[in-house]
This record gives structure tokens, sequence and C-alpha cells, in this order.
């Protein structure tokens, strides 16, 4: 087997993890010929199918699956020598792969992006907005370097840094503008929108909600797919919603609604990094950590969350 590549490693993990020529293809930046010649010559040399072709979908053969597990770790050890070899020049500088969940990446990523190319020019940064499970995924792939999560992540295989904590912020119609602010009792019996299932923010305004295990879940939800979606649903009068304050400056700006703080107990979320605990970047990690401690302080001293009551 002297003619097996990396490449075609890469390749065939692409399109195990996706399924489809095509999209297999777009994430390797190549096209489907190309990509179905790779594979295609990588089971000439194996000697065995590694996918089930039809139609519709590609699917993992047994063998391929076997393959699968081991080309991971294959791609996972050459990612983790590459960290080594940036490790030991010392600095940031090389390919750095950040994941970030969809309530944070709109709000800290511009202050975020311009600080660590202002701090660490020599770093090329790649940014990948996904929901934490395959955040978590990626990163235990090796296809992530760190990711920037809500806490805690509970994961034995990923170290966790704590970065900074946020209030959530309850978001309603203008004409409420000054009524009392509800307390979670009183949200139950609302309309309350919130994001589709996947989301840990939807779990965690859940969660302020029930105050005991097994509480009644609020009265009427509506699910939507993004934190901008849920406030234009709230200016319609279909309901009032959380979201943290990170994003208040960015959605409500040209929204006609009302934004009031809760009372105390607020609630709030742990934003933090997570990364492999085998990582060898680890110090250069924490020195990203305090970036992004910085640029999150940027953000609420420049006034993207705007002034609440309460």
């Amino acid at each position: 087997m002297k003619n097996l590549t990396l490449k075609q490693f890469r390749y065939f993990e692409a399109l195990a993890r996706h399924g489809h020529f095509g999209r297999a293809a777009e994430a390797c930046s190549i096209s489907q010929p190309a990509l179905s010649m790779q594979i295609k010559a990588l089971e000439e040399e194996l000697g065995a199918a590694l996918f089930e072709r039809d139609r519709r979908q590609v699917r993992l053969t047994s063998f391929g699956e076997e393959i699968a597990l081991r080309a991971r770790d294959i791609l996972r050890s050459l990612d983790d020598l590459e960290g080594f070899a940036r490790a030991s020049r010392g600095g940031l500088v090389g390919r750095l792969r950040i994941g970030v969940i969809p309530t944070i990446a709109p709000y800290l990523l511009p202050s975020l992006i311009a600080d660590m190319t202002r701090l660490h020019g020599g770093l090329d940064l790649h940014v990948r907005e996904t929901l934490t499970p395959k955040l978590v995924q990626e990163l235990n792939d090796g296809r992530l370097d760190m990711a920037i999560v809500a806490l805690p992540v509970s994961e034995p295989s990923l170290a966790e840094a704590a970065l900074f904590t946020e209030d959530f912020v309850l978001v309603r119609p203008r004409e409420d503008e000054g009524k009392p602010v509800p307390n979670r009792e009183a949200l139950r019996e609302m309309r309350l929108l919130l994001l589709e299932e996947g989301h840990c923010f939807r779990d965690q305004a859940l969660s302020f909600c029930n105050k005991h295990p097994h509480a009644a879940q609020p009265r009427d939800l509506l699910d939507a797919s993004s934190l901008s979606t849920l406030v234009q649903m709230v200016e319609a009068g279909l309901g009032v919603t959380l979201i943290p304050e990170m994003a208040v400056g960015v959605e409500t700006r040209s929204a006609s609604v009302s934004v009031a703080r809760f009372k105390k107990p607020q609630p709030s979320r742990t934003i933090g990094m997570v990364w492999r605990r085998t990582s060898p970047l680890t110090k250069q990690l924490l020195q990203i950590s305090d970036v992004v401690r910085q640029s999150a302080g940027t953000l609420r001293q420049s006034g993207a969350s705007r002034s609440l009551p309460g």
C-alpha cells in the first residue's frame, strides 16, 4: 500500500462525514469528479469498497466504517503534529481553527477578529459557526483547535476555561414598556418565543422559567432558528423572548420592542473556551483566551449592549 496519501484520507473523511459527493467536494475545495477519482483510487489501493452508492446518498460499508475510525486517528495525529510544530516555534502564528456557537458569533466575532489581527497578525484565522454538539465532535475529530461556547460542556476529553458571564434580558412588545417585569412564574404563563431544539440557549432560558426540575414548561412555545427572528416575532406581537445581553445592540437596533432586565436572581450564562486536553497548543490557546476576554470587555464598554432599565 505504498500509494496511499493523506490527501486521499482527508477526502475520504469528508465524504464519510457529509454522505454526499457534492458537499464533500465543496468542503474540500475540489471538483466532484476529482473527489470521486481519489476515492476510487483509495478503494483500489485498499482492495475493497468503502462506500455504498445510490442516487440519494452515500453510505459507508462495514469495511469503510472500520477505515473511518482509523482515518480519523491518523488525521487527528497529523493535526496534533502540526500543532506541536507551531507550538515549538513560539508565539501565535499559522492556522487557527475557531468554532463559535450562533448566539455568540455575530456579536463577539467582529471585535475578536479585529483584536486578534491587531495583536497576532501572524495568525491565519478560520471560523466555524455551528451548535455545541457539532463543535465538540469537530474538536474531538481534530477539525477545530478551540471553540467558544456556553459552559459547562462537561466533555472528559476537553479542557474548559471560563471567560465571562452575561445576563439574559427580556424582550417584549413596545406597548409593554414600563410594565412590571414578570418573574419566572409569570413568564411560564406567557407565550414564550425560543430558539429551536439543539440550541443550548433554549435550554438555559427554559431552565430559568422552570425553577424546579419537574415544573411545567411555559404554556405556549414558539420556535425560531435565530435571535434575530425571535426579536422580529416579538415586534410582530407574537409573544416575548429572552436574549443574551451581548445581542441587544445588534438585534434591537431597528426593532420596535421593549428591553428590560429581570430582578435578581437574573438568568445568565457563562461563556468559555474549550479545546482538546491533548492539544500541543494549550499554552497558545490560553493566550487566545485573554484576547477573547479583552474583546468581550471592549464590546460591553463600546455600548453594544444599550443601557437597560431595572
